[in-house]
């Protein structure tokens, strides 16, 4: 039994640490051949992260003006993450023009959230 209890608290504490390593966070910009557009990806990666913290803001708060409106607001922000995964490829194959251009979407989407959620219940 003890072999058991042993066992399961090694499985468990191994668990975590594997856990802990798989979020270590993004790629580090000094470690890729293309600095500039991963960069730019993390930027928008975090531009993306404010969107959904001010959105979570409002929907707990219950300010947002409507259910349609809350509806549109994820609908961006969820269009908001596939673009950052579509520009950190981009990233990865160098095309910097890619990344630019799907930067650029991200941006239209995350300013339609914080926009959304800003706005108030008439």
């Amino acid at each position: 039994m003890k072999r058991c209890v042993t066992l399961f608290f090694g499985i468990a504490f191994g668990s975590l640490i594997g856990a802990a390593t798989v979020q270590a966070g993004p790629l580090e910009p000094a470690e890729h051949p293309h600095q500039a557009s991963v960069r730019a990806v993390h930027e928008a990666e975090h531009e993306v992260d404010h969107a959904w913290e001010v959105y979570h803001r409002a929907a707990l708060g219950g300010t947002v003006a409507s259910p349609a409106l809350q509806a549109d607001i994820e609908d961006h922000l969820h269009e908001a993450r596939t673009l950052i995964t579509q520009a950190l490829e981009a990233a990865q194959r160098g095309d910097e023009h890619q990344v630019e251009r799907l930067v650029q979407q991200v941006r239209v989407h995350t300013t339609h959230a914080i926009e959304g959620s800003q706005e108030q219940k008439p």
